[in-house]
């Protein structure tokens, strides 16, 4: 990794650990996922195909994951899909 993306990795974190907390849940945690709807998220916690580790916690509602997971697939997610440009 570079250091530009190193420090990529770190604002993103504090950044949404700031907005969030060190969990996400609701509907914050299905739209940095990219999921349209609750339909879609609750289909894919189904099929076991969410890309990242999500949980439920005793006396709550809702699904939750660590903040740390959710940048570590963003920035995945970013390298793989890079683009190049073509001269």
């Amino acid at each position: 990794m570079t250091d530009d993306t190193l420090q990529d990795i770190d604002v993103l974190k504090r950044d949404l650990v700031r907005r969030y907390g060190e969990l996400i849940s609701g509907d914050d945690l299905r739209k940095h996922l990219g999921y349209a709807s609750p339909a879609a998220f609750r289909q894919a916690i189904c099929r076991g195909v969410v890309p990242i580790p999500v949980f439920t916690l005793p006396n709550r509602r809702g699904r939750y994951a660590w903040v740390r997971d959710l940048v570590n697939w963003l920035i995945q997610v970013r390298n793989e899909t890079r683009v190049t440009k073509r001269d």
